[in-house]
Formats: structure tokens, sequence, C-alpha cells
């Protein structure tokens, strides 16, 4: 072949196709306002169902209103004054004590299960299903349940029986009796949430951190101290805020089973009183406020004491 026929050849072959014309950029405005257009919807519930009820409440501390009069005049800080005078009024945060330390408990047992399950045991699935459960049930469902588990001749009774043990003890007769049952009933419901949350980091942590752990002798405890206990402290840390805020705003299951009598009313059954039950919705709004600000002083005051600091294992 030829130079000429080989050029005539290279002629013939078509090229690539001309590349178009280039799409028009986007307008700068446009590409910053996409992410608040995705956030438009949750905003807004969150507005309308979360920052406006509280502003409202806010409003509503200040007055002297009822929940049913289209009147309500304006009090100024007569209620917050009334709050902190009635010794009433505080006497019940001493119930809260009998969640606290049930919520101490409930952090051990959480966190030692989790522990345990987070190895290669036997039915290890199976246990996890069986401590997250009880999660999941309704409170209200839970509340009838232990109702009747703690009655007088009820489910504790007869199981007591059947072990040869004969009591005629009235579990939620007395505020102290009651009380603790009300607390073990709160241990038994939220041990799974705090468990899942202290397996979930756990198994966060690298495998190789253990693996070398074995090849140097160290047994679960050791283990356990150097590996998972520092690896797990922002959790930890955020399941003592829940556990403490949890503690000092208990309802559904004391407002269920005892409906706050036998010494066992809490902040929360109070003000929903105050609001529903002697009409003093303004005197409630004020409560609630209070409430909310002694919870986010001790998560201030936790997250002084123990800051988030980073953890970092490897």
């Amino acid at each position: 072949m030829t130079d000429t026929t080989e050029k005539a050849a290279r002629a013939a072959v078509p090229g690539p196709p001309a590349p178009g014309p280039a799409p028009a950029p986007r307008p700068a405005r446009w590409r910053g306002a996409t992410p608040w257009l995705f956030l438009l919807a949750p905003l807004t519930l969150l507005i309308v169902f979360t920052y406006a009820p509280i502003a409202n409440m806010v409003a509503y501390s200040f007055t002297d209103w009822d929940g049913v009069s289209p009147e309500l005049h304006y009090t100024g800080a007569e209620n917050y004054a009334e709050l902190f005078t009635r010794s009433d009024l505080f006497e019940v945060f001493w119930v809260s004590g009998y969640y606290l330390a049930a919520s101490v408990l409930q952090i051990v047992l959480a966190l030692y299960f989790a522990t345990i399950l987070s190895f290669n045991v036997r039915f290890r699935n199976f246990f996890k299903g069986v401590l997250f459960f009880p999660y999941l049930i309704n409170g209200v469902a839970i509340g009838f349940v232990f109702l009747y588990f703690f009655q007088d001749g009820g489910t504790l009774d007869s199981v007591l029986g059947l072990l040869g043990i004969e009591t005629d003890h009235a579990w939620l007769g007395s505020p102290t009796s009651a009380n603790t049952s009300l607390a073990a009933v709160s241990v038994w419901r939220y041990l799974g949430l705090n468990f899942v949350l202290f397996l979930g980091a756990i198994q966060s942590v690298p495998g190789e951190l253990y693996e070398a752990a074995e090849l140097d002798g160290a047994n679960r405890w050791h283990q356990f101290r150097h590996i998972i206990a520092p690896g797990i402290k922002p959790v930890l840390s955020l399941t003592v805020i829940l556990s403490v805020s949890g503690s000092l705003s208990v309802f559904e299951i004391p407002y269920i089973m005892t409906g706050g009598a036998t010494g066992t009313e809490t902040f929360v059954i109070q003000t929903v009183k105050l609001a529903f039950q002697f009409n003093k919705t303004g005197l409630a709004s004020a409560a609630a406020i209070v409430l909310l600000l002694i919870v986010l002083a001790v998560t201030w005051i936790q997250r002084r004491l123990v800051p988030d600091d980073k953890v970092d294992l490897v």
C-alpha cells in the first residue's frame, strides 16, 4: 500500500463526534438553596409541633389561665413564686430518688449483658432479643400487666406461693414498697434500650484490639477495663444523661399503676393534675418550665464534670 492510499484510507475512517455545547452552569443561589428545600418539611414540623408549643407554654406560665376559659390574665411571676414557696410541690422530687437508684442498677446490668453478649457465646442472638423486647412494648400495656402482677393474690404472690413463701404483703400499699416496685418495672422496661446502646458501642471497637489483647494474655476483665470501657465512654455519658432526665420525668408507669397514690406521685404526674384536675394550666405550665430548666441544668453539670473527650484506642 502506497502512502497516498494509506492517507486516503485514514481520511475515510470517521473520527469521534465533536463535543456538543457544555450545559449552562446552575446559578449559585439555587445550589445554596437546595439543602434548605430538603430541610423545609422537617423544620416546619419541628417548629409547629415542638418550638411553638414550648413558646405557648412559656407564655401561659405567666398567666392564670384555667385551660378552658377564652380569657387569661397576666400575673407576672406569681406562678413561679408559688412553685418555690410551696414545699409540697417540690417534695415529689424525692420519689425520683427511687428511679435514679434504679437507673444505676439498669446501667450496670445493661453494660454487663452487653459485654457478655458482645463475645461469641451460645444463643447470644436469642438473649439479645429477650433483653430488647420489653422496650418495644407500649408503656400503658406494661403498666396494666404489672398492676395485676403486684396486686394482692396476683402473679407475684402466686409465684412466691409455689416456692413455699407465703406473704400477705401489699406490694403497692406503702410508699417504700410501691416506689420500689415501680422502679423495678422501669428497670425491666428500659434495660433493653441501654443494652442496645452499649452493644453497638462495644461492637464499634476494632476487633484487632481484642485479638492483640488475647495474644498478650489479657483476660475478659482486662479487655473490658482497657479496651471496652474507654471505647464506650461517650455512649456511657449519653446513657447517664438519659437516665437522670428520665428519673426526673417519670410518668406513664406510676400514673397507670397507682395514679400517684400511696406516695408515688412524681413531678410530671403532679403537673398533669394541676392542669387537668385542678384547672391551673398557668401553674402547670410554670412547673413544666421549671422541670425543663432542671433537666438542662443537670445535663450541663454532667457535661462539665465528665467532658466528652475523643477516644483513640488505635
